[in-house]
């Protein structure tokens, strides 16, 4: 156990619920017969999480993922299983979790390292680091009822990375911050990364758990539905989000009288969620026969049209698999429409290997009466779309395209088919590029006082 940081053996957690604030004392009075609802937060979760890794947590609201955080912290008891934890755990849960609003800043800033072990000595030694990072000025010396979200989270996140914890807890409350705090944090948590520190990160934005972890858990309705690589896992969390979408998008549309019934999908939130039905899929859900193309891939949506093929093109309408800056690329999109398609929309998504979605467009971002047009010249069967793009200026390496095939405006969109890495393509460069991506236009001078007088060099 001495490189395990967090070890949880089926834990579960049942919060009893009653009709009436009444029903509770009829309980305590009358014994021997239950009046209470029994909610089960968590069930039977187990997780082990080793020193220095960073583990992300995903889900949709009431999935159990703060519950579970809370259990790790020691702020809640389990109801079943064992909670091992190693190390101090530094824990920035939900928004006033562990502050007495009554107190100042200051006084929380003590209250709160001594709770975590720290002596007087030590928290003094650390203030002035705390204060810094906070940047609340003046405020630090407010109740901090007095504060705004804002500066709460400013507050309690500079106390939590700084009381040298080994375990940080950090449950979405940064989502409050502002983008130059959020940006000092993320820092932050690389540092402490860095330092071999162990990381529970709770967040929905799946971008940032990709980009930040080393292992995703994906929860729904107190349960683990997939655990591993963070990429894949989001990627299956998307999928599960697009067909919930299409779910209650077929359930408003179900009883418009110029919409196709069979779009009607069955809505049931089934906590048993099958992985492989969601994203691997062989036969379509509309026609009940084989998919057209792309076996095996992972893909999503109601099937009522499908992507049939995907063509990566150079300038000279030649297919490509390496490509430099500057290069012209075409990705021609066959779909096939089974049924009638009220606004046919076709989107590309262009992801690196972490599946960052580095850009995305589509038909009806480019042009709002594109579908019009479509639609005057077919209602339903095969048609092939082509974007054209210059390649940007990006980092050599492999990224991939995600095509998706929809109906409707991109707010009120029916997914009718997603394919997740349709293709891929190998960037090339010439030169070093420094991070993601090169700007292009580069100069450098030397200035003197405030005219600039000195020799431009271009790139």
């Amino acid at each position: 156990m001495s490189e395990i940081a967090i070890s949880v053996k089926q834990v579960s957690k049942c919060y009893r619920c009653y009709n009436r604030p009444i029903d509770r004392l009829k309980e305590i009075l009358l014994p021997g017969k239950s009046r209470a609802q029994e909610f089960w937060a968590l069930k039977d979760i187990s997780l082990e999480v080793t020193k220095g890794e960073t583990v992300g947590i995903i889900g949709q609201n009431g999935s159990g993922k703060s519950t579970l955080l809370q259990v790790i912290a020691g702020t809640l008891t389990p109801t079943t299983g064992e909670v091992y934890v190693s190390g101090r755990v530094s824990a920035l849960l939900e928004l006033g979790s562990g502050f007495n609003p009554e107190f100042t800043g200051r006084q929380n800033v003590f209250f709160n390292g001594q709770i975590l072990g720290l002596s007087r000595t030590e928290i003094e030694a650390k203030f002035d680091e705390i204060v810094s990072f906070a940047e609340i000025g003046e405020f630090m010396e407010q109740p901090v009822k007095t504060y705004s979200s804002g500066m709460f989270v400013r507050l309690a996140f500079a106390v939590a990375i700084n009381v040298n914890p080994e375990i940080l807890i950090v449950d979405e409350a940064l989502a409050v911050g502002d983008g130059v705090f959020v940006h000092r944090c993320m820092a932050k948590i690389r540092e402490f990364q860095d330092n071999g520190g162990t990381i529970l990160y709770v967040s929905h934005d799946v971008g940032a758990v990709s980009r930040l972890c080393s292992k995703a858990l994906w929860m729904n309705q107190g349960i683990v539905v997939d655990s591993g690589k963070p990429a894949e896992v989001c990627k299956h969390y998307q999928a599960w989000v697009h067909e919930e979408v299409n779910k209650r998008t077929a359930s408003h549309l179900h009883d418009r009288p110029d919409v196709p019934h069979s779009i009607a999908i069955n809505n049931q939130n089934d906590e048993n969620i099958d992985i492989k039905k969601i994203t691997i899929k062989e036969i379509n859900p509309f026609t009940n026969k084989k998919f057209l193309s792309f076996a095996n891939y992972e893909r999503f949506g109601t099937g009522r049209a499908e992507i049939e093929d995907v063509c990566l093109l150079g300038a000279n309408d030649r297919p490509i698999q390496l490509v430099y800056p500057g290069d012209i690329v075409k990705v021609r999109i066959t779909t096939f429409r089974h049924d009638i398609v009220r606004k046919p929309n076709v989107g590309i998504a262009l992801l690196d290997r972490l599946r960052t979605v580095l850009s995305g467009w589509s038909t009806e971002l480019l042009d709002k009466e594109f579908a019009d047009y479509w639609l005057s010249k077919s209602e339903i069967g095969r048609a092939t779309v082509e974007f054209e793009f210059i390649w940007p200026h990006l980092a050599g390496g492999s990224y991939a395209f995600d095509i998706a095939f929809g109906d409707g405006p991109h707010e009120n969109l029916e997914m009718l088919d997603w394919i997740q890495n349709a293709t891929t393509i190998q960037a090339a460069v010439n030169d070093f590029v420094d991070g993601v991506f090169q700007v292009a236009g580069r100069q450098i001078r030397l200035c003197e006082e405030l005219a600039c007088t000195g020799q431009s060099i271009n790139f």
